[in-house]
């Protein structure tokens, strides 16, 4: 397994937005289930990512599959009392870090509970306003 998806494994979950960005390219691509645009950008990426850390509750990863440059996670989570699977998209850089992160995730009414719990934190999170202007 490449270093890079050993690493996201042991912090992905943790919500600490300090070591995801250590994983992440500067240029990252970031592709979340409860938003129709792209974050480009390592810092907004990492703290949409820590605030999700926070909200999952029991989160494993199930299966990764892949080689080389790229991967698939497989997840298991939930949000409050509502249960969800996902599978992280990763694509790799030259570098070894994150270049692309997509995230596909059910059921739809789990991810509505995400979004409506990313939102909440967001707004009240003062770094995440500078990033706003990050959206492609």
């Amino acid at each position: 397994m490449h270093p890079t998806i050993d690493r996201m494994k042991e912090i992905v979950a943790s919500g600490d937005d300090t070591k995801i960005i250590e994983i992440l390219a500067d240029d990252v691509q970031f592709l979340p289930p409860t938003y129709y645009k792209t974050w480009t950008g390592a810092e907004p990426a990492a703290a949409i990512l820590g605030h999700v850390g926070q909200i999952f509750e029991d989160f494993t990863y199930r299966r990764i599959m892949g080689e080389g440059n790229d991967w698939a996670l497989e997840f298991q989570c939930r949000v409050g009392d509502l249960d969800a699977v996902g599978v992280d998209l990763i694509t790799l850089n030259d570098e070894g870090k994150i270049a692309k992160f997509e995230v596909v995730m059910r059921p739809y009414k789990t991810v509505g509970a995400l979004r409506d719990a990313i939102m909440a934190r967001v707004m009240k999170d003062p770094r995440f306003l500078k990033f706003k202007d990050a959206l492609t």
